[in-house]
Parts: C-alpha cells; structure tokens; sequence
C-alpha cells in the first residue's frame, strides 16, 4: 500500500494478515477495504544496506518478507525468505527460517 502523492509505503498486507485479520475475525472480503487488513510502517531496510541487514531484521520481526525502500521511503522491492535459500549458505537459512518460525506468547501462529 502505499500513498498515492508521493509514493511512499505506508503498509504492507500478507497472506498472515488476511488469516488473522479478515478470516479469524469473520469479515468479508467483499466489503473489507485493504486499508483495515495491513500492517503500518512495516520493517523496511534502505536500498544499499547489505543482505545481513535484511536477515537480521526478518528473524528479530519474525517476518518473511522486507520492503527494500529509497531514501525518499518509495518502495523499490522485497526480499523474502526465498531469495535468502537462493544466496545464503544453507545454515544460515536454516537458523533465519528458524527464527522468523518462533512462536511467542502472545502471537498466535498460523496453525493455531
């Protein structure tokens, strides 16, 4: 999502949004603006910024996916968890997969 002036992310929406937020709270999709499904000021990291940068704040946000944003905010792409398995080592994926798939009190999984 993101503000139609000036191009800047204002939130992202992800198939955990929409399962927690549209189906466990019985709403319909028909009707449910996106506006009430995304997460505000997602973790982003800058273009330029390395890969580690990226890892680290996917496993300590517990997310699969970060906006890659300019300096002006504008979303110019996304890492996910997959284009990590295509660059890192093996073990390295293993402990971010690892990580972002915690369960913490208060934070329901998906499979709950």
């Amino acid at each position: 999502m993101a503000d139609r002036d000036s191009c800047r992310l204002l939130g992202v929406v992800t198939d955990r949004d929409i399962c927690i937020a549209l189906v466990a709270n019985g709403l319909d999709s028909r009707t449910t603006t996106i506006e009430k499904l995304f997460t505000e000021s997602p973790v982003t990291v800058r273009e330029g910024e390395n890969l580690d940068k990226a890892e680290r704040a996917m496993q300590e946000h517990q997310i699969r996916r970060i906006p890659v944003v300019d300096a002006d905010g504008r979303c110019i792409g996304i890492v996910a968890q997959a284009d990590l398995a295509l660059k890192d080592k093996p073990e390295k994926v293993s402990k971010t997969v690892a990580e972002i798939s915690k369960t913490e009190a208060g934070r329901p999984s998906i499979a709950a």
